[in-house]
This record gives C-alpha cells, structure tokens and sequence, in this order.
C-alpha cells in the first residue's frame, strides 16, 4: 500500500475517531438532561417543602397544570403552595378549571397566590383561589370581565369577488360569522353568554374576597389596578414579596426553615422535550446562554387564538 493510502486511512480514522466521540458526549449529555428533568421534581419533593407552581402567559385548559396541582394536593411532602401568577388572561373556561383545582389543594393545606408583574382578568380570577393574595406595589392586577370577540371579513370579500353561501337549520346556527354582520338576534345571544359568565365572575370574586357583590361590581368595569391601588380596594390581602408569603405561612404553621421547592412541568411530558433535554446538555458545554427551549420552541409556534370566551387584558390591543 502506497504512502498516499495509508495517509487517507489514517486521516478518515481520525475523523471517525472524532465524531464517535461526538455523538458519545451528545448521547450522555442528552441521557443526563432527561435523568434531570424525569427524576429532579422527585428528587426535590422526597423531603417537607413548601411547593410553587409558576402560571404565566395566556391561560388555556392545561391538563398537565391540572396534573401537576393534583399531585402537589395528594403529597405528604408538600407542606403549602405557592402560586406565582404573570399572565394577562386567557379562556374563563380555562381560567376556572385551574381556580377549582387550586381550591381543591387549598382543602388540604395552605396556598398563597404570589402576584408579580401581572395577574388581570382570568389571571386574578386564578389569584383568588389562593387563601392570602400577595402582591407588588406595581403589580398590575383586576380587569374583572369577559369579552367575546370575532373577526369580520366580508369586506374584504367583497372586495377580491369572493362570496359565501349558506344553508342552516336555524337563524342563530354558527353566529356569529367572520363571513356577514351579526344580526342583533345574535348579538343578544352572544352578549347573554357573556353576561352569564360575567355574572359568575363577580360572584366567584365576591365570595373569595368576602365582599358585598354591589361592591365588587363597582369594581368589576374592566379597570386594572396597581398593586397599592388593589390593596386599597380589598382585591390583594398583602403588600410584599417572598418574606411577607413566609410570614403569612408560619402564621399558618408552615415552619419558614422548609425549602421552596419549584414543581415545574416535566420536560418529558411535553412536545418540546427534546428541546429542554439540547438545551440543557448546551449549559453543560458553556453554550446554553445561546439557544434554549425559547429559540427551539419558534419553530413550533404556540396557539394564535383562542377559542370560546375570554377574559383577557389585551396589551396593546384595541
């Protein structure tokens, strides 16, 4: 074999050398991150603690959330909860399946619902599960109400020559339509689900804050409120932060000695898993600080809408 053969061999040996011990560090990286993420909440939770969920972004039926405050209702080892709450809103209906499940914990030990940034409409609808509402003096909270909104596009319809015709059983089926105008027997319609839901939202707030349901509607217009302004107004109980949670804790006879254990959502459980896992083996390289489960994530997009009605302080919206 001539000099020019055994230089290629060698050179590829090297190459391969190379990438098996690639693939090996990613392999045992990716092994590592996953042991992380399916044994670290149980590892965390095997001693006393005090629990904390973090709710933030548009709230939606999450199953996995309800899960998880299932679990934390039912553990000997969880001691209280925390409910830290950054979210403009989201769906009433999902808003009231977490509030029924975060009661439900409340049965069995104590919560307090931690408001930080933001916390309005289904997100301090939420807020009032927890038996002692913490608040910032800037926090932003209220936005008490529900809206129904549907686009409109027979203009534009119009417009490109393009119409839609229809055949249905009854005047009222599928209003109202993105494709006409409401006529205003849809228009009652709709605006009597939302004051039904409405009507429910001010009694849930009425009941938890223990307030006369005249006062609260004064209350219930849409308005936001700062944290200081809430206080005034008897929608917060406390200004502060993870002290005055604690004192209120030990007043509850949580010992202020037990770790806050975070109960965050299992990487494993989730579409975007394998993102946590790559993620994580990059912070074990140094590279972490440059792609994480966020960037991944763009290229698959959460929800653009939401369906059903809402109840929801749009930033920035008309």
């Amino acid at each position: 074999m001539d000099q020019m053969a055994i230089a290629d061999r060698r050179s590829l040996r090297r190459k391969l050398s190379f990438w098996r011990v690639v693939a090996l560090v990613f392999l045992v990286g990716i092994g590592f991150a996953l042991y992380r993420a399916v044994a670290g909440e149980s590892a965390g939770s095997a001693l006393p603690h005090v629990a904390r969920i973090e709710i933030s972004g548009l709230i939606t039926d999450d199953k996995e959330l309800l899960e998880r405050l299932a679990k934390i209702a039912e553990s000997s080892q969880a001691k209280a909860l925390i409910v830290s709450i950054s979210s403009p809103g989201g769906t009433t209906y999902g808003g009231e399946r977490i509030f029924k499940a975060i009661r439900k914990v409340s049965e069995k030990k104590p919560v307090v619902s931690d408001i930080r940034t933001l916390a309005a409409s289904a997100g301090y609808m939420i807020a009032t599960a927890g038996d002692q509402i913490v608040a910032g003096e800037s926090s932003i909270t209220g936005s008490i109400g529900v809206i129904f909104q549907y686009p409109q596009v027979d203009e534009v319809m119009k417009k490109i020559g393009v119409s839609l015709e229809e055949i249905k059983s009854a005047p009222l089926k599928a209003e109202p339509s993105p494709f006409h105008p409401a006529s205003e027997e849809a228009k009652t319609m709709i605006r009597s689900m939302v004051m039904d839901s409405y009507a429910w939202f001010v009694d849930l707030v009425a009941d938890r804050r223990k307030m006369p349901r005249d006062e609260v509607l004064k209350l219930a217009d849409g308005t936001i409120f700062t944290g200081r302004q809430a206080l005034n107004v008897k929608l917060v109980d406390k200004l502060g932060g993870e002290e005055d949670i604690r004192d209120y804790l030990e007043s509850r006879g949580i010992s202020k000695d037990l770790p806050i254990v975070d109960w965050k959502e299992r990487s494993s459980s989730s579409s975007f898993w394998l993102a946590s896992a790559i993620s994580e083996m990059l912070n074990l390289s140094g590279l972490g600080q440059a792609i994480t489960p966020d960037v991944l994530r763009v290229f698959g997009a959460d929800k653009l809408f939401l369906d059903g009605l809402v109840s929801v302080w749009q930033v920035g919206r008309g």
